[in-house]
């Protein structure tokens, strides 16, 4: 099945999907020739705020005495760890700035600060999900293992615990990326014979472990229950706000699944097609937009992912333009109705197929 057999490219003929290919063409050339000192500014910047962020929320949660100074260190620190997951390693990792060659922020030399390793996620993301993006049985991240999010995946019986598995891997996403990411290593290495990176793995979850919750509690002296309980909320805070960022990006209601017969001979053009459809934006200003990486940009984001994150705004005009001129949807919505369809999806599918009302899925609208 072509690509264009999906209703909503379907009026598109072959020279069209071509000359949409050279306009999608075109936006990259364009940026990628205008990369300079303000885009390397940018990032340096940002790894700096990051950093400051860090530290300063780190010294209010230790010199302070009330509640209301852990709250806020508390909270300063989620943005910080949420600003270095989102902003810089997920787009580092994606080799966005790797024409800067510099090798603190290269795609191959980042180490993120959480329980997954970057190289590991650099071949379960940019690859098996970004190559295949909502490719039924391809794209592993297509209900990360444990979540029906379509009705042509096959129903099982265990997925009557999707509600639950969705709440737990909303609290731990951490380590659910994590353990993606080792799956699709011992995945490669059978078809490479290489190393399946468990022995890597366990070594920076240990790493990672000793950092959060015993050297740097330690660190205080007697308030070490203090920044303990601040680092564990943190880093929940951190994975239910990429949980939601990632989830409202694939999810919600416009986001089409594809049946593998898509990848069959299908060309630059169809491939762009299938990154739009199967891909969702979300609305933010420039705040909410910062602290979700530009991943409310999930539709440039799939076209372009390895595009610095601090283009995508710009990209994102031009994109729609495209999608108006070619008679394309272009899916975005506020970030609560977004959740709620992605939501009500989770739930829904968990049901046998037998108990589901395919008009319920007009129930919310963009």
């Amino acid at each position: 099945m072509a690509i264009r057999q999906v209703a909503a490219f379907a009026h598109l003929s072959e020279a069209d999907v071509e000359a949409l290919a050279r306009e999608l063409d075109a936006i990259r050339a364009d940026v990628e020739a205008s990369l300079g000192a303000r885009d390397a500014a940018y990032i340096r910047r940002t790894i700096r705020a990051q950093r400051l962020l860090d530290v300063a929320a780190r010294i209010v949660i230790h010199r302070s005495r009330g509640k209301a100074g852990l709250l806020l260190g508390t909270a300063a620190l989620a943005v910080a760890k949420s600003i270095e997951n989102m902003e810089i390693g997920h787009n580092v990792g994606h080799g966005q700035w790797d024409w800067m060659n510099d090798p603190e922020i290269h795609s191959t030399t980042w180490e993120w600060d959480m329980a997954g390793l970057s190289s590991q996620w650099r071949y379960s993301h940019n690859y098996t999900h970004h190559v295949y993006n909502n490719v039924i049985g391809v794209d592993d991240d297509l209900g990360f293992g444990v979540l029906r999010v379509s009705p042509d995946q096959e129903w099982k019986p265990d997925y009557l615990a999707a509600p639950l598995r969705n709440v737990a891997l909303a609290l731990i996403f951490e380590w659910g990326i994590a353990l993606h990411g080792l799956h699709a290593a011992r995945d490669r290495a059978l078809v490479t014979g290489g190393s399946k990176g468990g022995r890597e793995l366990f070594g920076k979850i240990g790493k990672q472990l000793t950092k959060d919750y015993v050297l740097v509690p330690a660190l205080s002296g007697r308030r070490f229950r203090r920044t303990l309980a601040a680092n564990a909320a943190a880093n929940v805070l951190r994975n239910m706000w990429a949980y939601v960022v990632i989830f409202c990006g694939h999810f919600p209601d416009g986001a089409e699944k594809f049946d593998a017969a898509v990848l069959d001979e299908e060309t630059r053009g169809e491939w762009y097609l299938r990154q739009m459809l199967g891909s969702a934006n979300f609305n933010a200003g420039r705040a909410m937009a910062f602290l979700s990486g530009n991943l409310c940009y999930q539709i440039e984001h799939h076209l372009f992912p390895d595009l610095p994150s601090n283009r995508l705004a710009q990209i994102s005009q031009r994109v729609r333009a495209l999608c108006d001129e070619y008679d394309l949807p272009y899916t975005t919505g506020p970030l609560p109705v977004q959740y709620l369809q992605t939501f009500r999806t989770i739930h829904k599918y968990a049901l046998p197929d037998r108990f589901l009302k395919p008009a319920s899925d007009a129930m919310l609208t963009h």
